[in-house]
């Protein structure tokens, strides 16, 4: 039997349509992301904590889930709003479906959900605070529980899905970058333990003393969740650490990258969330397609006069999407260049940080 699922929105609109995943209420900021495939790696993706999560594309769960693609140790996610729920799966790799995947980690799901409508909703509106039932739960009740949550300018997050002790991976490399952990994506270690350099992610409270102790090549301000202004113990530290050695930052950590150099951040209306992004880098005139997933971006105004110049920006809006220091060896990118399934365009900001890392 067909159970209905309701998503209340803090405008009033309620919408219902059919449960799958966990039997519970969640609440969280209702967003979108575009893209065919990968929403094993979104749903697992520390950055989108807090968040209730749509995708775009209207079938969804269709080759299953594997643990290979996790981008964290689990879902992330408070909860998953698709078109058509996919219960017959289809993939060499896969060990379950979407709708166990979800129960497993107690996450409710909706489907039968007009995506288009809503999407376009959120892009008119912005994006909205939500709640996602999956068991019986009055209207006006449900509308409450959307309206009265935090918003997600006033969440803490990071604790939630950062390391709590260090990990080290790769200690036979002869070369390490210590990761600042504010939610870092696992494809972002594989990114380095490819190329044959260790790694030490480090909790983001993480002292100086400390991270120096560890005799890295390198630090990496890793991506995470929600508002980078509440972290700032990791925009104090940030300029001690360039002044040492090569830093480098992926979305949350350049806006943190930013922050801490003088520069002021803003919530963006809906963000950026897909993987069909165009950024031109504005040395070489390329254009990359990019995978990206931020809620908040620098304010470009606020680099006058800063020792930081934009070196990429976004073609559909013109936001910052990379930046350099005048001086320091320090850059950042906005989107995720270790994006899975892909695309891959901009894998070799890794190798750029490397070559970085090994002629300082």
């Amino acid at each position: 039997m067909v159970k209905e699922a309701k998503l209340a929105l803090e405008d009033g609109t309620i919408l219902k349509g059919e449960s799958f995943g966990h039997e519970t209420i969640k609440t969280g900021e209702v967003v979108f992301a575009t893209g065919m495939t990968g929403y094993v790696e979104s749903l697992t993706d520390p950055s989108y904590k807090g968040q209730i999560l749509m995708n775009t594309y209207p079938l969804q769960g269709n080759y299953g889930i594997s643990t290979e693609w996790y981008q964290s140790e689990g879902i992330k996610a408070e909860g998953f709003i698709v078109r058509s729920e996919c219960t017959h799966y289809s993939h060499s790799h896969s060990e379950k479906g979407l709708s166990d995947f979800l129960s497993e980690y107690k996450i409710p799901g909706i489907s039968g959900i007009d995506t288009r409508a809503l999407t376009l909703k959120i892009r008119n509106m912005g994006s909205m605070k939500g709640a996602l039932a999956t068991t019986d739960i009055d209207d006006k009740e449900l509308h409450e529980m959307a309206i009265s949550q935090k918003d997600i300018t006033e969440m803490d997050l990071i604790d939630q899905v950062c390391v709590k002790e260090p990990k080290i991976m790769g200690e036979d490399f002869s070369e390490r970058v210590v990761v600042i952990d504010f939610g870092i994506k696992n494809n972002s270690i594989k990114a380095f333990l490819k190329r044959e350099v260790g790694v030490v992610v480090l909790p983001y409270h993480t002292g100086l003393n400390e991270i120096m102790d560890y005799d890295p090549s390198g630090v990496l301000i890793s991506s995470g969740p929600g508002n980078p202004d509440r972290v700032s113990d990791a925009i104090n530290i940030i300029p001690k650490l360039a002044e040492r050695l090569p830093v480098f930052g992926i979305c949350l950590g350049q806006q943190l990258i930013s922050r801490s150099f003088g520069a002021s951040i803003y919530k963006m209306k809906f963000g950026h969330r897909g993987i069909n992004q165009p950024v031109k880098d504005l040395n070489s005139g390329k254009v990359f397609i990019t995978s990206q997933n931020h809620g908040f971006s620098v304010d470009p105004d606020s680099l006058v006069d800063k020792p930081l110049k934009i070196t990429q920006i976004n073609l559909s809006d013109i936001t910052v999407e990379a930046l350099e220091h005048k001086e320091l060896p320090v850059s950042s990118v906005q989107y995720h260049p270790e994006a899975g399934p892909g695309p891959n365009d901009t894998d070799f900001s890794f190798d750029k940080f490397i070559k970085e890392m090994r002629e300082y």
